[in-house]
């Protein structure tokens, strides 16, 4: 058996499978919603990386971000210290989508194209500085910034462009971004990992410390360089004693390109590794963790399902609830819930409140909802006044900083909206919030204040 050639297709077969997944997956949730389909952001690691500042110091995710990202996060940093940026080379369905192209191209041109060394070595540098901006003004911001202008998350919304587009105009960076990235990729090798990818950047930074390296024996080499000719990221290998740089992506085509035997070895801690195993060891160790994670109820990649008796507020219903169930989240009829949202009697109970507008041209679900959030507390007065005067009843003594504004409300027994008049937080401030954290999303907020002024 031939077991480079083997290697090869099962390294195709894993990373295009993961593509074909994720393409699935990004479809039926355009098709069914974020409550029923993951989003994009929430199966990428590096969605994680520019939640950790809310996730560490205030305790929540930032919105489209679960604890199933985080996971995938943890788990694609221990395998790049462990095996570089085995997850750029052996699974990220992007990079796939970027190889699918370059072998298109390689049909219609006949050739591979290289960039120039004075226009390709400045370039490279671009990544650790969209790095650097991303994950910087997500911790600022506290949300998904980037997303807009993000290809990947373009090619998930590719079904749904024009909504997409009308929901958020930025959005048109991205899909240009797309568009210049799979052209770009019929002519030059892995384009967007070479020059703009964060998440290629951040885990080139953690491979630098791996103990695994591609080795090369100067003796019994021929530099016959198909191993440059093999590398899609353009390292010149067959000028190195051991490739050690943070460009590697360690899909080991220069090790099976190769026609000498020992001439280039896969190397972890001076054991050598045939690429085959190597597959075998990353895929294991990535599919088996999340399998554990899953097992454990440590993997979530959708929003929480409801409890049985719980309820949300008007303010916190989501574009993929259908009207009717909407009224089942807040506990509301039907036809209260077309009253707040001010929606048309001619749209039907089914019809999700984001595509009312499809119906209803005129009709903007976030107003709406904004309008409907704002009604609760500043038209009826006596409400929040009772709400008010309902804390000279309930012991707020127990409400502590290191809780989630719904948890606080749960240990009152209070309705979530109730509990927000009550400590006058700001709508726009997410439920899974830690009191003390309010302040980061909200800047002025005082919970301390707050809570002292309800005694």
């Amino acid at each position: 058996m031939n077991w480079n050639k083997v290697t090869k297709w099962l390294r195709l077969f894993v990373i295009v499978g993961l593509l074909v997944w994720v393409t699935y997956e990004s479809y039926m949730h355009q098709v069914l919603g974020g409550g029923k389909a993951p989003s994009i952001h929430a199966l990428c690691p590096f969605g994680a990386l520019e939640s950790l500042f809310t996730l560490l110091f205030m305790g929540s995710f930032i919105k489209k971000i679960y604890s199933g990202t985080v996971v995938l996060l943890v788990l694609t940093i221990a395998i790049a210290v462990l095996f570089r940026r085995s997850f750029c080379g052996l699974l990220c369905p992007f990079g796939a989508l970027q190889e699918v192209f370059a072998r298109i191209g390689q049909k219609i041109f006949k050739r591979r194209f290289v960039i120039s060394p004075k226009i390709d070595r400045p370039l490279r540098y671009l990544k650790y500085l969209i790095l650097l901006l991303t994950v910087g003004m997500a911790w600022y911001l506290g949300s998904l910034w980037m997303s807009a202008y993000d290809p990947y998350s373009a090619y998930a919304h590719l079904s749904a462009v024009a909504d997409t587009i009308e929901e958020d105009p930025a959005a048109i960076v991205g899909f240009i971004l797309l568009a210049i990235t799979l052209i770009a990729s019929l002519l030059y090798d892995r384009f967007f990992c070479k020059y703009l990818c964060p998440v290629g950047a951040f885990y080139g930074i953690i491979g630098k410390i791996s103990p695994t390296k591609v080795e090369r024996n100067n003796n019994v080499c021929i530099h016959c360089k198909a191993c440059n000719k093999a590398c899609p990221m353009n390292i010149d290998v067959e000028k190195a004693a051991k490739v050690t740089s943070a460009e590697c992506i360690n899909c080991n085509e220069c090790v099976l390109a190769c026609p000498k035997n020992g001439a280039l070895e896969i190397k972890t801690a001076k054991k050598t590794i045939h690429p085959f195993v190597m597959i075998i060891i990353v895929v294991g160790l990535f599919f088996g963790t999340i399998l554990v994670a899953q097992v454990t109820g440590n993997f979530e990649i959708l929003p929480s399902a409801l409890k049985e008796g719980q309820t949300i507020s008007i303010s916190e219903v989501k574009g993929y609830y259908s009207i009717e169930e909407a009224a089942m989240a807040t506990g509301m009829s039907i036809e209260e819930v077309y009253d707040k949202l001010g929606i048309p009697e001619s749209v039907s109970k089914g019809t999700k409140l984001k595509e009312i507008s499809k119906e209803v041209p005129s009709y903007d679900f976030d107003a709406a909802k904004e309008k409907a959030g704002g009604t609760d507390i500043s038209v009826k007065e006596p409400e929040t006044s009772k709400a008010e005067n309902d804390s000279n009843k309930v012991d707020i003594s127990g409400i502590k900083g290191s809780m989630t504004i719904r948890e606080a409300a749960q240990s009152l027994n209070m309705e979530i909206g109730e509990f927000y008049k009550l400590f006058k937080i700001p709508e726009d401030v997410p439920a899974q919030t830690q009191m003390k954290g309010i302040s980061t999303v909200s800047p002025g907020y005082e919970f301390e204040k707050v809570k002292e002024s309800l005694r």
